[in-house]
């Protein structure tokens, strides 16, 4: 019998849990708990961590967990970690489904960043007007440039008082529109688009409108994890699905 344990959270993982659910296959869609109101899933549903990989070994034995399927977003990378050393300890087979990752046009202006800190150092040192396209997870280390303001776009309101002296927020949810987008970076009259690269379409208008408006992108690269197999389409994933596990 096979059950699977589906890590999600990104529009992938939803495309998948879909398939999954049609084909009636016994599967459990995992979400870290990061948003307040996550989209509804036609899965059976958890959300929250496991308490490192010790405690998703142990989750994936408990529940009799025969294939893992990673399709958390590409900068999760303690939570893909995480899984490999877990299912290794399981003895469990993991694949990624993940999207590739977007590639500078000839009219694009990228400064390409390893890091948020390389990011936060590729910004001018003269007041900008910064779209800060990354999240609420890392946006503290931005405070070391507090000349700038920024433009935050977030899923849910935040809770606590934002790090940054400048800052307006947009509460919205992708995908997102590139005409809206270019509307949104004039109207605040934004400077610099600081961006992960996360790949994907559902993000990708804000690109689109910075190559439009002729602004400089920081592209954060994506952080490493441990090798496993990677799968681009969910008729990949399925295809891997339907080998015994082990």
């Amino acid at each position: 019998m096979t059950r699977i344990l589906l890590l999600g959270g990104t529009t992938e993982a939803s495309a998948l849990a879909k398939t999954l659910a049609g084909a009636g296959t016994d599967a459990v869609f995992s979400y870290a708990g990061r948003t307040a109101k996550p989209v509804s899933q036609p899965l059976p549903t958890r959300v929250g961590g496991f308490g490192g990989a010790e405690g998703l070994a142990a989750y994936m034995q408990a529940e009799a967990i025969t294939h893992v399927v990673d399709a958390t977003h590409p900068f999760a990378a303690q939570m893909s970690t995480n899984a490999v050393q877990a299912c290794e300890m399981a003895g469990v087979p993991l694949c990624a489904f993940e999207r590739p990752a977007w590639q500078a046009g000839e009219s694009d202006t990228w400064v390409h960043a390893d890091s948020i800190e390389a990011a936060v150092e590729a910004l001018p040192e003269t007041p900008a007007r910064v779209f800060l396209a990354i999240g609420k997870q890392n946006l503290s280390q931005f405070a070391a440039k507090p000349q700038h303001h920024y433009l935050l776009r977030l899923v849910d309101e935040p809770e606590a008082p934002l790090p940054l002296p400048h800052t307006m927020v947009e509460i919205a949810r992708g995908p997102f529109d590139a005409a809206d987008d270019t509307a949104l970076m004039q109207h605040h009259g934004i400077t610099h688009v600081v961006a992960k690269n996360a790949g994907g379409t559902g993000a990708a208008a804000k690109l689109t409108a910075a190559r439009g408006l002729g602004l400089p992108v920081v592209m954060i690269g994506r952080p490493k994890v441990p090798e496993r197999p990677v799968k681009g389409s969910v008729a990949e994933v399925m295809a891997w699905l339907s080998h015994p596990a082990g």
